[in-house]
């Protein structure tokens, strides 16, 4: 369940797995930035952009990098961008954008340190996934986004 949490003058929400947290982008500025960086990689219907946690040379007593302010200290922001244009009913975009975030929970461990942000890039179509939130959409879906993670993911 998501808990919100108090961060600079925004809030923030946080949902707990395995006693990590994985905070969302909520602003604007926050997306623009994650999706101005590098497109690390591409499924039919989905890009995931990454901005990895910038780091500052390693300090010389304790020898461990120190990341900078813009990253959580918890660990990877994410977010989920789909346009009205790609997915018409806000019930297809919510069970879009709750299969992002819990596939994304699942891979958040693997997945190096850094702002993630997944956009739809394609819409599903509507000849094979008729109603707006069917069961086979959310497995397709969600299929497609472990493709999409599976390629970027820490060994």
């Amino acid at each position: 369940m998501p808990v919100p949490h108090q961060v600079g003058r925004g809030t923030t929400q946080r949902c707990r797995v395995n006693q990590r947290t994985v905070d969302h982008l909520l602003h604007r500025a926050e997306f623009q930035a994650v999706m101005a960086a590098e497109v690390v990689s591409r499924t039919p219907h989905f890009v995931l952009h990454r901005r990895l946690t910038d780091v500052q040379p390693p300090d010389p007593a304790t020898d461990t990098p120190c990341p900078r302010a813009h990253a959580s200290p918890e660990g990877s922001r994410v977010g989920a961008v789909l346009p009205k244009r790609l997915a018409r009913r806000a019930v297809t975009r919510n069970a879009l954008k709750r299969q992002i975030y819990t596939v994304m929970n699942a891979f958040e461990n693997r997945l190096p340190l850094g702002d993630h942000v997944v956009r739809l890039r394609a819409p599903f179509d509507r000849e094979h996934f008729v109603s707006a939130t069917s069961i086979r959409l959310k497995q397709a879906a969600r299929l497609e986004l472990e493709q999409l993670l599976s390629r970027v993911v820490k060994s």
